[in-house]
């Protein structure tokens, strides 16, 4: 296995497994230099031979032919010249402070609290899969806001982050809590029932930290009471959240497994739909016309189907999923095909965090080629967040989020469920091995 290594003219860094090297020894500006054997230029779908990437303190500086890009005296060097380099990976549907050993009832013993020490755990373990950026769609007592700014303080690691704080939902769907009895009066703090109370809890989670806003339009697998493919939040309800949330400066996700909450939260003007897993030929036509991202989680039904009894899953969320999984992968299938923008979506914490590559596998053998399933992980994802200036390619003035595996990618993206080398910033916070 190829061995990524640094030297210094003063040091020499050790990495191991579990620790980061920090290279603030030469001052706030340390420059890096990353010797790639092989680099993928997402944004021009390629693949680069000998590459140098030139890393400024947080940022890339330069990219370029090892023959024409000069590495300047002093410089840290690591040696990626036997792997290949790809930006880090983006999953822009997670939940990093859901234990997905503690589904259904098992959950209701768990603390807003705890959950978000919980969510600690899943960061460090997301991005040491490689997954420098994620989207959290939906946690409670706005322990993904706490879990976001300790990793930008630099309080414990963990990938850059876009949070929605409560899910938006009717009362008594698929973002309430409908495991109490009645006697309990128990109602999900992002219940929100009518167009003005919708618009008034978008402003509540913006006022406790949402970068973005989730809302609930139809059902779902994992609750307990509704069908995953009834409309819930009618169309006027999700006009007006969108229009609160894009006049606040926020983008919208929205849960829609059914035909009818997926048109009309297109047409309430969306940014994405969560799922989509029972999306039409109509629905996909809409999509495509009004430039909304599908964010399909089509690994899913393999682990709720072999582990979900033992992590605690309802009998009637396993049995939503059989009826719903298989259609949702062929159905990736029909909207790639009709050309609809996708973005990878994984909803980590249905699973175990840091499997999240596992996805890339069906993403492929439902269609895409390997390239299509990395760009939609990396710029493709960057775009949706609104943060493609930022990351989601190796490029100069983007954060230095950088990954490594040992073999190539575009031939095999799975690959990418071992991730030999990981960067974010310009620190190596993960690496397999090293000399």
């Amino acid at each position: 296995m190829p061995v990524p290594y640094l030297h210094h003219a003063s040091a020499l860094c050790l990495l191991t497994v579990a620790a980061a090297c920090a290279f603030a020894a030469d001052g706030p500006h340390q420059i890096t230099a990353i010797k790639a054997g092989k680099l993928i230029d997402v944004e021009a779908a390629r693949v680069l031979n000998d590459q140098v990437i030139l890393i400024d303190g947080e940022r890339i500086s330069a990219v370029g032919p090892a023959a024409s890009t000069p590495i300047p005296a002093g410089a840290q060097v690591i040696d990626l010249s036997q792997s290949m380099v790809l930006p880090g990976l983006i999953d822009a549907h997670t939940h990093l402070t859901s234990n997905p050993h503690e589904h259904g009832y098992i959950g209701l013993g768990t603390s807003k609290i705890r959950a978000a020490l919980y969510g600690v755990r899943a960061a460090r373990d997301t991005l040491n899969a490689g997954f420098t950026t994620v989207r959290n769609v939906g946690a409670e007592g706005f322990g993904d806001v706490a879990l976001r700014d300790a990793i930008n303080d630099g309080d414990t690691p963990g990938p850059r982050m876009q949070v929605s704080g409560y899910a938006l939902g009717i009362k008594g769907g698929h973002c309430d809590n409908n495991l109490l009895p009645p006697e309990y009066n128990d109602t999900g703090a992002g219940v929100a029932d009518g167009p003005w109370a919708a618009r008034t809890k978008v402003r509540e989670m913006v006022k406790f930290g949402a970068d973005m806003i989730k809302i609930c339009a139809t059902g779902g697998v994992l609750s307990k009471g509704d069908e995953a493919g009834a409309q819930q939040y009618t169309l006027e309800e999700m006009q007006a959240i969108v229009d609160e949330a894009h006049k606040l400066g926020r983008k919208v996700a929205a849960h829609a497994h059914g035909t009818s909450g997926i048109r009309d939260a297109i047409l309430a003007g969306v940014d994405s739909i969560e799922h989509a897993s029972l999306i039409d030929a109509d629905g996909i036509r809409l999509a495509k016309q009004k430039g909304t991202v599908l964010v399909m989680d089509i690994y899913d039904d393999d682990y709720i189907l072999a582990e979900g009894e033992k992590a605690g899953f309802l009998p009637e969320s396993l049995e939503k999923e059989r009826k719903i999984g298989q259609l949702q992968r062929d159905n990736f299938r029909r909207a790639l095909v009709g050309g609809d923008r996708m973005a990878f979506g994984t909803d980590a914490g249905v699973y175990p965090h840091g499997d999240n590559a596992r996805q890339f596998f069906y993403m492929v053998k439902y269609g895409m080629t390997p390239m299509q399933a990395i760009r939609s992980a990396t710029i493709d994802a960057a775009d949706l967040m609104g943060w493609k200036d930022r990351i989601g390619s190796i490029k100069a003035g983007k954060f230095a989020d950088i990954i490594a595996v040992d073999k190539d990618a575009t031939a095999d993206v799975t690959v990418l469920t071992s991730v030999a080398f990981v960067m974010k910033g310009g620190q190596v916070v993960h690496t397999a091995a090293a000399r």
